[in-house]
């Protein structure tokens, strides 16, 4: 990996620094209507999550001062909360274009009136999420991110070594279970693992996309703590596009947000697995 320095634009002025009306989410199933456009967050990065995402697992599961890391870091939304909530954060990515919206989105003025809130460092790198070769063994809280679908987004206008979307799928598969061996590397015992994912269709028939990633990040060692259905709401081409259709299937509405943990020091991953018992 290598540091990129990019010549930023005079810091804006934000609207907002927060959501209104936030409240974390308490089940399996989370649905917002409005994608959230709070401190310098958009949608106009394609393929990029809802800032309510990151912040709900950063606030759930870190707390102030520990460090944040996605590996796959796009438009920088993980890391506009890090700043925002008082994380340390490491973003890495594939795209140099991708990182420069990242320094970009993260050159705002920010001073809350919590005195307890500490400034936290925040780190860029254009690199490999495959090869995490700058972060150290257990050096991270929780690692937050969102892969591609395969290669149903093409993240790169031409063909970047290292672009996990422009794999076919058996090798973006094996892409994405070294991904999960660096995140299971640099994560502290204990912490969290957390990855969106979504399926997609072929010839009239669903893909399980998420379920193959899934078993990567399995096979490496972790333990899946929640299995969090993300209702897709912004999908108003597709909806035109079959609305009254005569197709026999149905529109896939949502997405997989797996939470991974790793196993702490001395405990048995086998605790966890086919040890359902009925009481």
């Amino acid at each position: 990996m290598g540091g990129v320095e990019v010549p930023l634009r005079s810091a804006r002025t934000l609207r907002s620094l927060s959501p209104e009306d936030f409240s974390l989410e308490t089940t399996t199933v989370w649905s917002f209507l409005d994608r959230g456009d709070w401190a310098t967050h958009t949608g106009n990065y394609r393929g990029n999550w809802s800032p309510y995402i990151p912040r709900n697992l950063i606030l759930r599961y870190t707390k102030p001062g520990d460090v944040v890391l996605d590996p796959m870091l796009g438009g920088g939304t993980t890391l506009v909360e890090c700043k925002l909530l008082g994380r340390n954060g490491i973003g890495v990515d594939v795209n140099r274009e991708a990182l420069m919206v990242a320094f970009d989105r993260l050159n705002f003025p920010y001073r809350p009136l919590d005195e307890d809130y500490v400034k936290p460092s925040l780190d860029l790198f254009h690199g490999d999420a495959r090869h995490l070769d700058l972060i150290k063994d257990e050096a991270v809280d929780l690692v937050a991110t969102h892969p591609p679908y395969a290669g149903i987004i093409k993240y790169t206008g031409e063909r970047v070594e290292g672009d996990l979307s422009s794999l076919k799928f058996p090798a973006f598969l094996e892409g994405m279970r070294q991904v999960a061996a660096e995140a299971y590397r640099v994560l502290k015992p204990g912490k969290h693992c957390t990855i969106l994912i979504g399926d997609t269709r072929q010839h009239r028939h669903y893909v399980p996309i998420s379920t193959r990633v899934l078993q990567q990040f399995l096979d490496v060692g972790f333990i899946l703590r929640e299995d969090i259905i993300k209702v897709q709401h912004k999908m108003k081409s597709t909806r035109e596009q079959w609305s009254g259709s005569k197709y026999d299937f149905y529109l896939i509405y949502h997405e997989h947000l797996y939470v991974f943990r790793k196993p702490a020091e001395g405990e048995k991953v086998s605790d966890y697995r086919n040890s359902v018992k009925w009481w």
